[in-house]
């Protein structure tokens, strides 16, 4: 009985000691920022693109790759993942520029050459310094918002706050909380998590048409987060499944094509 006792207290420390590395980590699990150093368009080979640094309502400084759009073109702001940096997303940078759309691609607090430390509510004041950015060369009527994984709760946040031509998640989620909870059975990460994104108590004041793709083998995201997100979006409406795709191959499935004829039928 002795050796059960400290058997089970032992287990008891060692997943107290967890829940206290979890809960102070967890914002590197959330935000495992792969590069912190400056790469400037050019560098990157995407010399038609303009840095330009924005200060935020926090006094944070943020990079952005601004492609200016053609006349009648709509202009994409786009919102990158958790492991992503701009110069590692020229390809689709181009590919989402080819026929004139223009881009503002940001780069976030504490990302490659952005000051500060990511929080969700950081990242929400980055994307509302983008859309003022963007605001000022554009109608809303032009403005749609393109959010990759963790940036799909960052655009849904801003296009619940704003008026956007439309909305275009590629892998979302309907929370964090959700996530968090998939991938940590045994932790009651809903009373820890700090960062939520509750995309789901937000896209329902989405006004313009929301586009969802996501894969049927995301192991990350699972389709089901997507599909949940899905069912509390308002009309107008499509989610495109992508029966072979995993999280970060759905370019290969042809997620980019599918946004960007989305984006130019008007999604009705």
């Amino acid at each position: 009985m002795q050796i059960l006792t400290w058997t089970v207290m032992l287990l008891a420390v060692c997943y107290g000691v967890g829940l206290s590395l979890l809960y102070f980590k967890q914002r590197d699990f959330i935000f495992p920022i792969p590069q912190t150093t400056r790469t400037s368009p050019e560098t990157a080979r995407f010399a038609q693109a303009e840095e330009h640094r924005l200060t935020t309502t926090d006094g944070e400084t943020i990079v952005v790759w601004y492609v200016p759009a053609k006349p009648s073109r709509p202009v994409i702001i786009y919102f990158h993942g958790n492991g992503d940096f701009l110069a590692a997303q020229v390809g689709r940078f181009q590919k989402l520029t080819a026929d004139g759309n223009g881009l503002v691609a940001v780069s976030y607090r504490g990302y490659a050459g952005s000051s500060g430390v990511p929080s969700e509510q950081g990242l929400l004041q980055d994307a509302a310094a983008a859309y003022a950015f963007a605001k000022m060369r554009y109608d809303a009527h032009q403005i749609v918002l393109w959010g990759f994984s963790l940036g799909t709760g960052v655009a849904t946040a801003l296009a619940a706050e704003n008026a956007i031509h439309r909305l275009v998640l590629e892998a979302p989620y309907s929370s964090m909380v959700d996530v968090a909870a998939f991938h940590f059975r045994y932790v009651p990460v809903r009373w820890l998590l700090r960062d939520q994104f509750r995309s789901d108590l937000r896209v329902a004041r989405v006004a313009a048409p929301v586009l969802i793709m996501h894969g049927d083998r995301d192991l990350t995201i699972p389709v089901r987060f997507g599909e949940r997100l899905f069912s509390l979006a308002r009309e107008p409406k499509q989610f495109v499944r992508f029966p072979e795709g995993g999280h970060d191959d759905l370019a290969a499935y042809g997620a980019i094509e599918t946004g960007l004829k989305f984006i130019r039928s008007g999604g009705d």
